[in-house]
C-alpha cells in the first residue's frame, strides 16, 4: 500500500505522539509499504542538539518520505492563536502533500489536533484513499474539562468540526474501551465505525540502547533513587502535583524527582521548585528521542501524571515506554483513565487518583522501601508489553483494518 501518515509532531520533536507515529511509519516500511509522513516543521519540543539544526522540507529517513511544512505557531502560544493556527494547518498540509505525492491508498491521521482530521477527508476525496482516524485525546471535550475552552460559540464550532471529521472517517481507533464507549454514547459514532486499538511500542528500541556517558553521572545523580517524568509539561499533565509530592517526601534524602522535557507549564514549575527550595527535584531539557531508552533504563521508577480535571479515559503514552524498558510505574491519574486497568492487569506498579498528596507520598515511600521487588514489577510490565503492545502485531492488525 501507499500510505500517508499525518501527524502534527514527528522526530526530531520529542513527545509520545512523535515517537508513536515514527514507530508506526517505520513499522509499515518494514512490512513492505510505501510510506509518506506529513508533519509540521520542528520548532518546539526539541533537544538542545536539534535546536541548532535546519531540516529540509522533503527528505527520506529510514525508508520513510518525510514532508515538513512550515506553519503558524500552535504550541506554547495563547489558545486563540493556537486555534487559528490549527484551523489553517490542514490546508497547508494538503498543499504540500499534493506537491510531493501522486498516489495514496490509505491515510492515517493522528488527532489531536482535531482539525487535521479535515485533511483526512480532503485526502480521501482527492485520492480515493481510505481514511483512518487515530484519536488519542478527545477534543474539544478534553479542553472543556481542563477549563481551557469556555467560550460557547468556540465549543459549538469545534464540535461541528468534530462531527464532520467523524463522519468523513472510514474507521476510527481509540486506545481504550472507555474512550470507545464515550465516542459512541456521547458523540454518536456508529459502533461498526470505531475500534478499540491499544497504542504500540517498539520493544527493540529498548533492547538496543547505548550511551557513552550515563545521565546519572552527567546530572550528578549517582546513587540516587530516581522517579522519572519525561515528556510535555502542559495543563493535561498537572505536574505541579508532582512538586507537591516531592515536597512531602523531601526527608528521603536519596529520593529525587527527575523532570525531563518542556511545555507551557515548565516555567511555573521551575519557579515553584525554586520558591520551595526543593533540592530533590531536578529539571532538565528534552534529550534526543534516540537517547530516551537509555534515560529510562537509568531510572528506578517511571512516573505518569494526569490532571484530575481530565474526564476522558485515555491511557498516557509514556506508560508504554516505562513498560518496554522494564521499569515499575507509579501513576497519578484522573479517575476516568483506563491506565488503572492496564497497570492492574500488568501488575507493573501502583496507580491512584491524582490530587491526594498524602496517598501519593505514601506510594513513593512504599516503592522506596520495596527496592527488592522493583525488578519483578518491571519484568511484569515488559512481559505485558511484549504480549499485547508490540509494534509488529499492531502494524499487522492495522493492515487488516485498512484493507477491508
Amino acid at each position: 500500500m501507499k500510505l500517508l501518515v499525518v501527524a502534527d509532531v514527528y522526530p526530531p520533536e520529542v513527545s509520545s505522539a512523535a515517537n508513536l507515529m515514527h514507530e508506526l511509519a517505520r513499522g509499515f516500511v518494514a512490512r513492505g509499504h510505501e510510506v509518506t509522513v506529513i508533519t509540521s516543521y520542528p520548532r518546539h519540543y526539541l533537544s538542545e542538539e536539534a535546536k541548532r539544526k535546519a531540516f529540509p522540507e522533503f527528505t527520506h529517513e529510514g525508508g520513510v518520505a518525510v514532508i515538513r511544512a512550515k506553519v503558524l505557531p500552535h504550541h506554547k502560544v495563547n489558545f486563540f492563536i493556537r486555534g487559528i493556527s490549527q484551523l489553517i494547518l490542514p490546508y497547508i498540509f494538503f498543499r504540500k502533500v499534493t506537491q510531493y505525492v501522486t498516489d495514496i491508498d490509505a491515510v492515517v491521521v493522528y488527532s489531536p489536533p482535531l482539525p487535521l482530521g479535515l485533511l483526512g477527508g480532503m485526502i480521501k476525496r482527492a485520492f480515493g484513499a481510505k481514511f483512518l482516524l487515530n484519536i488519542q485525546d478527545i477534543f474539544p471535550q478534553n479542553a472543556i474539562d481542563l477549563g481551557i475552552l469556555k467560550f460557547k460559540p468556540a465549543i459549538w464550532f469545534f464540535e461541528w468540526i468534530e462531527g464532520r471529521v467523524y463522519a468523513a472517517a472510514d474507521l476510527i481507533t481509540f486506545h481504550s474501551e472507555g474512550g470507545k464507549r464515550f465516542l459512541m454514547e456521547k458523540k454518536g459514532v456508529p459502533p461498526e465505525k470505531i475500534v478499540m486499538f491499544p497504542n504500540w511500542v517498539d520493544l527493540e528500541a529498548y533492547r538496543t540502547h547505548a550511551r557513552a556517558t550515563s545521565f546519572r553521572k552527567e546530572w550528578e545523580l549517582e546513587d540516587k533513587f530516581i522517579f522519572l517524568f519525561a515528556g510535555i509539561f502542559g495543563p493535561a499533565q498537572g505536574l505541579r502535583f508532582l512538586v507537591d509530592v516531592a515536597a512531602a517526601v523531601k526527608d528521603l534524602k536519596d529520593v529525587h524527582f527527575l523532570f525531563v522535557g518542556d511545555g507551557m507549564e515548565k516555567e511555573a514549575i521551575v519557579q515553584d521548585v525554586r520558591a520551595r527550595g526543593l533540592a530533590n527535584v531536578v529539571i532538565k531539557p528534552f534529550i534526543p528521542q534516540q537517547e530516551y531508552a537509555s534515560l529510562a533504563a537509568e531510572c528506578n521508577v517511571g512516573l505518569v501524571c494526569l490532571s484530575p480535571q481530565n474526564k476522558t479515559s485515555f491511557v498516557p503514552g509514556k506508560l508504554l515506554g516505562y513498560m518496554a524498558s522494564g521499569k515499575p510505574v507509579l501513576a497519578f491519574l484522573n479517575k476516568e483513565s483506563d491506565g488503572f486497568h492496564v497497570i492492574e492487569e500488568a501488575q507493573c506498579g501502583y496507580a491512584t487518583v491524582a490530587g491526594d498528596v498524602a496517598r501519593a507520598a505514601a506510594l513513593v515511600r512504599k516503592l522506596y522501601t520495596e527496592k527488592n521487588t522493583l525488578a519483578v514489577m518491571g519484568e511484569r510490565g515488559f512481559r505485558y508489553a511484549t504480549a499485547h503492545l508490540s509494534l509488529d502485531a499492531s502494524v499487522k492488525r492495522l493492515e487488516i483494518l485498512l484493507s477491508k
